[in-house]
């Protein structure tokens, strides 16, 4: 036996991981197939802020001596462009709350009323969706053949990720992660607080802009000619606002309706009835007021040995049943058979025996024709011959041929003595005593007795 293998040695969680998912820092940090993305997203708010700090905020600095008033613009600018890096890692760099795999079909579920089973070559079928109550309102799950799981409610599978995360939103290709429960508060924080930088920085350039005219540039042609900086920061900020406050606006329609953007667009035309409204003030408690659930997941542990997983093909087992039956009945025609010999052999000694005291001639006549009486018996169909698909009826009919052997080569006054009773003893499979006694080849009965 496989002595185990020390906790030190065994593999972690992270590293067999079978999802398309990248760890970093030993699974500390669990990112999503298309991580290079979150660095150009990264760029494109920290350039941005860097050029405004670096050719606007710097000149505001005295325009406002009141309080030092033109410092806090810079200051404003480089906590609100920190605040949103930092919600962007969190949002990329944490599990958006996948749902663990299961290393076979789940069992338990064969049990419940609405799942009927079909025995398929191969495998076990079952419907692919059922019905549960939320809310009072019944909502369908599907099953999961990736993770043979059948997924909770508001859960979908992300075919870019290879995982079922738990109300899903969306895979959002500039986090470069799924967007699910344990990360939708700081996605939607994220985006909010991103337009709320884009606004910000478009409004100190444009304030820019209007100092400039104020002063020694009266025409906007002339001001925006001294600061090319403010032109391509407005620019950039007009454009960015319509995608990050676009994205502000619509899911602070999904929070005060309690959706996801994945239940948004599928169910849309449906009319289906909502079952996790709960109205807009709780809505949106639940999504900023309630403790982020701990993750399923725990990366870093060794793996541990799962249990074998149980059989799942009925229709093998029932394949299987017959072999015992099978072996049963070719053993009994191989006993026909023997029986057969030990016949034709007393048949050459019944025969020598009545022609022992006649002549040299008449015995070699005996002999001939004991000859041709077993190559006669050569011509009827042997029992091996009758075993290739056994059967109840195929039993018989070996049987038969076994007992025809048995009358047509043996003479009328045949004894079988101890010794072939000994021989034929041996040759018999051993049985339990229920089952004695044997049957008797020549003619079926259950006497014991040949």
């Amino acid at each position: 036996m496989a002595q185990p293998q020390p906790q030190s040695q065994r593999q972690r969680v992270y590293e067999a991981w079978k999802g398309n998912n990248r760890f970093f820092f030993g699974g500390r940090l669990i990112f999503g197939p298309d991580a290079k993305s979150l660095l150009f997203s990264v760029a494109l708010i920290f350039v941005p802020v860097a050029v405004f700090c670096a050719f606007v905020a710097r000149h505001l600095r005295h325009q406002f001596p009141a309080y030092n008033a033109g410092y806090a613009i810079l200051a404003i600018a480089i906590v609100l462009a920190i605040y949103v890096l930092s919600l962007l890692s969190i949002t990329a760099a944490q599990d958006p709350g996948i749902v663990p795999r299961a290393s076979h079909p789940p069992e338990e579920e064969f049990h419940y009323d609405n799942l009927s089973l079909a025995d398929t070559p191969g495998r076990l079928v079952f419907p692919r969706v059922k019905d549960v109550m939320v809310n009072g309102v019944p909502v369908k799950v599907k099953y999961c053949e990736t993770c043979m799981v059948f997924r909770p409610p508001r859960c979908s599978h992300c075919s870019i990720c290879n995982n079922c995360v738990e109300r899903f939103d969306h895979h959002c290709p500039w986090v470069g992660q799924c967007i699910g429960k344990r990360n939708y508060r700081y996605f939607f924080l994220f985006v909010s607080s991103a337009s709320i930088l884009c606004i910000y920085v478009f409004a100190m350039s444009a304030l820019y802009i209007k100092i400039l005219m104020d002063g020694d540039y009266p025409t906007v042609w002339k001001a925006l000619k001294h600061s090319p900086a403010s032109l391509a920061l407005l620019i950039y900020c007009f454009i960015c606002l319509w995608f990050v406050g676009g994205l502000t606006g619509f899911h602070t329609y999904l929070i005060s309706t309690n959706q996801t953007t994945y239940e948004n667009f599928r169910y849309r035309a449906d009319g289906r009835p909502n079952a996790y409204d709960r109205g807009c003030m709780n809505n949106f408690l639940e999504v900023f007021y309630t403790k982020v659930p701990p993750s399923k997941h725990k990366f870093r542990e060794p793996i541990q040995e799962e249990a074998r997983a149980p059989p799942a093909n009925r229709a093998v087992e029932r394949e299987e049943e017959p072999v015992g039956a099978r072996t049963k009945v070719e053993d009994d025609l191989d006993i026909g058979g023997d029986l057969l010999k030990i016949s034709q052999r007393h048949n050459y000694d019944g025969i020598d025996i009545e022609m022992g005291g006649g002549d040299r001639n008449s015995r070699n006549e005996a002999v001939s024709n004991s000859k041709l009486i077993s190559k006669t018996d050569a011509q009827v169909p042997t029992v091996e011959d009758e075993v290739q698909h056994p059967s109840r009826g195929e039993r018989s009919r070996s049987s038969d041929l076994a007992s025809e052997g048995i009358t047509t080569s043996a003479p009328a006054h045949l004894v079988v003595n101890a010794e072939d009773i000994g021989i034929i003893t041996d040759m018999l499979p051993s049985q339990p005593d229920s089952e004695l006694p044997f049957e008797c080849w020549s003619c079926r009965c259950s006497t014991g007795i040949l």
